[in-house]
């Protein structure tokens, strides 16, 4: 689908949203009698570099400004962040990280995020958008990887056949739609063939602020030790405040 097809889709009711020369995505979708959605995200597999994270970063802040609950949609699009000396220089991690801190406001201060992943979605650009959503969904042929298996094999100095082996059998190995479903990371995927608003509207009735996606990783088998290892820290925390207090 293309995104006017999508954004059609999302908002029967009118929207504003535009895709700019420089491939970012801003506007409003209106949601019938429901209200508005703020809307941000990047089309064309378009790298995100230090230019275009912080217009996506003012949009949230404007919407957290304004008050109420509007919720955020994040269109995602990417194929990672801008490899570039100059970006990395001026500290494109840092803007990165704004992003990611901006939408973690929002759903804070009660403005629920759903990151709809349409295309591409990697590296740091995929983690400062789609992954720092409460939600993220996905359409068929999305494909959704924070690094593939030649960049994993020079972080971790494993040869690139043994890495591919193990994702045969260890989805967090495994780059790609099904296997980032299989982690938590996507909660699911939407079907084209059904109204796409309608699909929206229950995932934001669905979405409540707190990342399950260690809950669901353990569900559907793919992260089988991140949920209880998260809890049993909590506990350990908790414990201890309690401990120091007394």
């Amino acid at each position: 689908m293309t995104v006017d097809e999508i954004l059609a889709g999302l908002f029967p009711a009118g929207h504003d949203v535009v895709v700019r020369p420089d491939k970012l995505i801003l506007g409003t979708g209106r949601r019938g009698n429901r209200g508005a959605v703020g809307v941000i995200g990047i089309a064309g597999g378009e790298p995100l570099g230090i230019e275009g994270v912080l217009p996506l970063a003012e949009r949230v802040l404007r919407v957290i400004a304004g008050g109420g609950d509007t919720p955020i949609l994040v269109m995602v699009d990417t194929r990672s962040q801008r490899m570039a000396r100059r970006d990395e220089m001026l500290g494109l991690n840092e803007y990165l990280a704004h992003l990611a801190k901006c939408l973690l406001l929002a759903s804070r201060e009660g403005h629920r995020t759903v990151g709809l992943n349409y295309g591409k979605a990697a590296a740091g650009a995929f983690l400062a958008t789609g992954l720092a959503t409460d939600m993220l969904v996905a359409l068929p042929g999305a494909e959704p990887a924070v690094m593939d298996l030649p960049s994993i094999a020079r972080v971790t100095k494993l040869p690139e056949g043994k890495l591919r082996a193990l994702s045969q059998t260890t989805p967090v190995f495994a780059p790609g739609l099904a296997s980032m479903t299989e982690v938590g990371a996507v909660a699911e995927t939407w079907d084209p063939g059904r109204p796409l608003d309608a699909q929206l509207e229950a995932a934001l009735a669905r979405s409540s602020g707190h990342d399950a996606r260690d809950v669901l990783g353990a569900a559907r088998g793919g992260r089988r030790l991140a949920s209880d290892l998260a809890l049993r820290v909590a506990a350990q925390v908790v414990e201890s405040r309690h401990a120091a207090a007394s």
